[in-house]
């Protein structure tokens, strides 16, 4: 069996993947700070992981695989958002994070097995900051407590700059109650008006680094196999977290391998919301993509790549899936039990390399529309249902029941086809679809996609947070 090999950027090099436990495969991916619609350069890392998720789970099984992905829902963004609409924060975070769920799962991105928002984890926050400060690492000072970047000499080993670009680089503030510029805060002191919790120092928050350690150690450990998230979080964000696991630990690493998704750019300018050259994925919806269009237009490109977002880039990404789909929808062969290519698993371990994954696909549409027997064709019909399933392509799996075709048909591009039993995947996929069908308030389609699971003998239970359960009846 080939091995998994990804770009480690702490290694700067391809390295096998071989988990501490393959019984329990951990994996941490940063997650949006939820004060407004997630734009769809916010959605590359969701979508590159998913990818991930789903090889891993292919590879070691579904239960396998422990993911968590969380929420930053207490920042100086999230507060002045909620100023600006005179509402309460978690008024704003309950509402944004609905969004980003609705959002993800409407491009086919698999739930993770953990989602934490970061207020329900202060209390390990605040344990994690009291041992760094037993352990000489980190002081408390004015109300805050910083960490001492010089207490860490392996400070720097994931970004590899030198200290005074990083310090530069971090735009620190000037503070006199720091010890070094480059010290970062672990804990502040709050306002009278702002959200404060209890502390050794007095009432505050923490900072924004510390949340992602304490939170992995809590549901993944204190080394976990990967940690992900998008170029721009290498520093500072994932230093200091290297660094504060690090002392927290007695040396242990936070992450065996570190990866990192290239920057999307609107017009080859950087898309960023400070320069305002964004698109969200709600917009993107709203104007008729399917998101499924919109999953693999992200792929296009390698991940560790940079890709420039325009409408040509889309309209290939639809005529691609169309070509699959009506491969698929223009053969009569059955389908047949199929695994996922070699070829294709192949490009896949090779770091996520889609854009050769994509080439492969094609090689098995064209067995598929050239095939000189029944037995050819429905070996590759069901090859590319197999493919589809491993990238969370929804028009190139095999269709379910008739009754939901038409919700599948709205949110996928699944076309109508003959009956089998509904799948748990395609049940999570609707769920998203519903979801996203809620977030826009569109409610007569919401209700509509859960009458349907419903004659279909699955139930879904809308929870009073938000969430939404489904059993089979």
């Amino acid at each position: 069996m080939t091995d998994i090999r990804l770009y480690n950027t702490l290694t700067r090099q391809k390295d096998v993947f071989t988990p501490a436990d393959k019984n329990r495969v951990t994996m941490y991916v940063c997650g949006p700070t939820v004060y407004n619609r997630a734009h769809i350069g916010n959605a590359r890392p969701a979508v590159v992981f998913d990818v991930l998720f789903r090889l891993l789970r292919h590879t070691y099984g579904e239960n396998a695989v422990h993911y968590a992905r969380n929420f930053t829902d207490i920042d100086d963004k999230i507060m002045a958002a909620a100023e600006a609409e005179g509402v309460p924060i978690n008024t704003v975070t309950e509402k944004y994070t609905k969004f980003y769920q609705a959002d993800m799962g409407a491009l086919g991105v698999l739930q993770p097995t953990y989602e934490p928002p970061a207020t329900k984890y202060v209390k390990q926050m605040v344990a994690m900051i009291q041992v760094l400060i037993a352990k000489g690492a980190a002081y408390a000072a004015d109300g805050h407590v910083l960490f001492d970047i010089t207490k860490d000499e392996a400070y720097g080993t994931l970004s590899r700059r030198p200290m005074d670009e990083m310090i530069a680089g971090a735009r620190v503030e000037v503070a006199p109650y720091k010890k070094s510029p480059g010290d970062f805060v672990l804990w502040k002191p709050s306002a009278a008006d702002q959200p404060w919790w209890d502390s050794p120092w007095g009432r505050g928050r923490p900072g924004w680094h510390i949340e992602c350690s304490a939170m992995i150690e809590a549901h993944l450990g204190t080394t976990i196999d990967i940690h992900g998230g998008g170029l721009d979080l290498q520093f500072p964000h994932h230093e200091n977290e290297c660094a504060q696991s690090r002392c927290a630990h007695d040396g242990a690493p936070l992450a065996k391998i570190w990866m990192h998704n290239g920057f999307l750019s609107m017009d080859k300018e950087k898309m960023s919301k400070s320069l305002g050259n964004v698109v969200t994925v709600g917009e993107l919806l709203e104007q008729k993509h399917k998101g499924e269009t919109l999953r693999l237009a992200l792929l296009m490109a390698h991940y560790r790549q940079p890709l420039d977002w325009n409408e040509r880039l889309i309209e290939q990404a639809k005529a691609m899936l169309d070509g699959f789909a009506n491969a698929i929808r223009s053969s009569d062969a059955p389908y047949v039990e199929a695994e996922v290519p070699a070829a294709i698993l192949d490009a896949l371990k090779d770091d996520l390399n889609t854009p050769a994954v994509l080439a492969e696909m094609q090689k098995v549409r064209k067995e598929l529309t050239t095939a000189g027997s029944e037995a050819q064709a429905s070996t590759a019909k069901s090859e590319l249902h197999a493919i589809g399933k491993l990238l969370g392509l929804g028009s190139l799996m095999k269709p379910i029941k008739a009754s939901l075709d038409t919700a599948l048909e709205s949110f996928t591009g699944y076309p109508p086809s003959v009956t089998i039993q509904i799948s748990s995947e395609m049940v999570e996929e609707l769920k998203g679809a519903r979801a996203a069908a809620k977030a826009a308030k569109n409610w007569a389609e919401a209700d509509r996609i859960r009458d349907q699971l419903k004659a279909e003998g699955i139930i879904l239970e809308d929870k009073p947070d938000g969430t939404t359960v489904w059993r089979r009846a």
